[in-house]
């Protein structure tokens, strides 16, 4: 398995996350929900980030109601939470924060 898909566990899934603003570990799964102003900004969000994930072919479990995304990211294949999950969760951030650039409420 290549190193972007092993499983990270214990002390080394700790460090990553807590590398993550307001991220943490759910139900196996690494877990944020963002707020935004509204609908319009939290869907723009979803928008960018869906292009990015599709580029990465590596797609979030989502939810969206009105201006919250709660988003829970995962290696399927491997099992569990994987540096692939962490690097897209990186990108969502990036993304989140040209939002609050333009004033809007990010968490």
């Amino acid at each position: 398995m290549s190193q972007s898909l092993q499983i990270l566990e214990g002390a080394a899934l700790v460090r990553a996350v807590e590398a993550l603003d307001g991220w943490e570990v759910r139900e196996g799964k690494l877990s944020k929900t963002f707020s935004f102003p509204g609908f319009v900004e939290a869907f723009g969000f979803m928008t960018q980030v869906a292009l990015v994930a599709e580029r990465k072919d590596h797609h979030p479990e989502w939810r969206n109601v009105y201006g919250r995304v709660e988003v829970a990211l995962v290696t399927h294949v491997a099992g569990g939470v994987t540096e692939r999950d962490l690097r897209l969760a990186g990108e969502m951030e990036r993304l989140a924060s040209t939002f609050a650039r333009r004033g809007a409420a990010v968490g």
